[in-house]
Formats: structure tokens, sequence, C-alpha cells
């Protein structure tokens, strides 16, 4: 599979397409995309779901992503890593906006819950097509702190994503039960990615009221891999993410999604990659310098 990555903390801009002519890519980056013109399939991490004017995305590092265009589609993207986000001068942001990636995060990472994320409210619809209108103008003009106008600009589009996506998990937390029971799994080992005690067999059996004996038949069945590696290969992706895009530490990292220690992230690491952290953290980081 081939990969994409970004070339600088920050890129915007409107591109118009008639078909689309590469594989799907791997993008290294987040982006937000709003559909302007068009419709097709839109292609995340082998799965197709439709796309018409007003649809928004957003993305997160290492998802697969590629379009299937049925009519001619003229869309706004903004991409960005977590360098661009970490240059906010108030550390108050930086804290809010690393929190709202975190709480985006479990949502849109695996494809078995992938969707297009549904802003509701027109004011809100309303408000992003205003904002990312004004951020292309700024881009393209560049002048004066336009670098500091376009971080506020992510900030809002992020507030006003964020809060979407918290009436959706409240709207399905209330609802839950017309969830599929695979999709109420995976969504509960997202969000206790980093409680290992909570994603033993005997817990979920019991919190999912199962026989103990059927969980793991149960989850290979619909989400056709075993438990144990669908978790570990989650994990191994947030590290991935991590690494490549913040400044944590090995053992921050490692403590953050619930390893024992160090050298249990880093053997599950060189298991699973190939290579240890840091020489991945690495090569992501001499990607971006090329």
């Amino acid at each position: 599979m081939e990969h994409k990555v970004l070339h600088q903390p920050f890129e915007l801009y409107v591109s118009d397409m008639e078909c689309w002519n590469e594989r799907p890519l791997i993008y290294h980056f987040f982006e937000i995309v709003r559909i302007l013109e068009g419709k097709g399939m839109r292609e995340v991490n082998r799965n197709k779901f439709p796309y018409h004017k007003g649809s928004i995305f957003l993305f997160t590092p290492l998802d697969c992503r590629g379009f299937d265009i049925e009519t001619p589609t003229r869309f706004c993207s903004i991409r960005f890593s977590e360098v661009f986000l970490k240059q906010c001068k108030n550390e108050q942001d930086r804290e809010r906006i690393t929190q709202w990636l975190k709480q985006l995060e479990h949502i849109f990472s695996h494809h078995n819950r992938f969707q297009e994320l549904l802003v509701k409210n027109p004011g809100d619809c309303d408000m992003i097509a205003t904002l990312m209108s004004s951020m292309v103008d700024e881009y393209e003009q560049k002048q004066s702190y336009h670098e500091e106008n376009l971080q506020h600009f992510v900030t809002l589009i992020l507030n006003i994503l964020a809060r979407n996506v918290a009436d959706t998990a409240g709207s399905t937390a209330t609802g839950l039960e017309s969830e599929p029971l695979i999709n109420r799994m995976l969504l509960y080992i997202h969000q206790h990615i980093n409680l290992p005690e909570k994603l033993k067999i005997e817990h979920l059996a019991s919190h999912f009221n199962l026989s103990a004996n059927y969980v793991g038949e149960y989850f290979r069945k619909f989400a056709g891999e075993s438990l144990q590696h669908y978790i570990t290969h989650y994990k191994i992706k947030l590290v991935q993410q991590r690494l490549a895009y913040s400044t944590l530490t090995i053992s921050q990292i490692a403590g953050e999604l619930g390893f024992t220690d160090e050298s249990h992230l880093s053997r599950q690491f060189r298991k699973y990659s190939g290579v240890s952290p840091v020489e991945y953290r690495k090569s992501q980081r001499e990607k971006v310098k090329n």
C-alpha cells in the first residue's frame, strides 16, 4: 500500500476531480474534507460509503482513503499534522485540541464503525462552510498573521466538529441497544483501550451479557479476526500515530495506552511493526523532511 505524507505542518486547497486514478493511499496526517459539488463513494479502510454536496469528513493519520467518483467532484481539504497544532501559542488551546483529537480518534479510526460525520445543526454546517471559505482566502493571500489566523480557524472547526461528535456519541449511548452488538463492542474497546482489565474476555462477557466461551467466537465471526489480535493491532496503530505526530516519550505512550512498561510496548511494537519504536519515529520524521 502506498503512503502519502505532509511536507509542511499545514496545507489547504480546493480541488476538482472527474476521476480518481490512484489506488487508495495511507495518509500520515489529519484531514478535514468538505464536499462542495458532486457525489460518489468515499473509500476508507477498505469500506465504501456515499458522499454528496455538503458532506464533511474528518480523517486521522494512517487511514487508507480513496474516491470512487460518480459525478465531477469539487472539494475543500484542510490537512495538518500534530506539529501544526502544537504551534498554538496558548498552552490551554493546545491541551484542549489534544483532548478533542482523542475524543474523535476512537470514532474515526476503524472501518467497522467508520461513517460520515453528521453535522445535524444547519447553523453548524453554515458556520463550517463560512470558516473554510475564509481559510481559503487567508491561505491564498498570505497576509500578515495568516498562520496564526489559520490556527484559530482550525481550532474553531475542530470545536464545532467535536460538539457534533459528542452529540452523536450521546445519542448512541442513549439508544445503545439499537446498535449492532459488534459495533458496541468495538466502541467499548476503543474507549477502554488503556484499561487492560476491562478488555479481558471475562469482563467483556459480563458487560455484554454473553458467555465467556462465546465472546471470542462472536468477535472473530463479525470482526474477521481474534479479539486479542484486534486489540493489539489497534494499540499498535495508536502507538504509531503518537510516535509520528507527538512529542510524547515512549514511556509516556506506554503509560497512556495501558502497556505494562516501555519494554512491553517496545517488544509488542517490534513484533508487529518489524522495527523498534525509536526506529519507527526516526523513519517518520525523515519522510517529512524529504
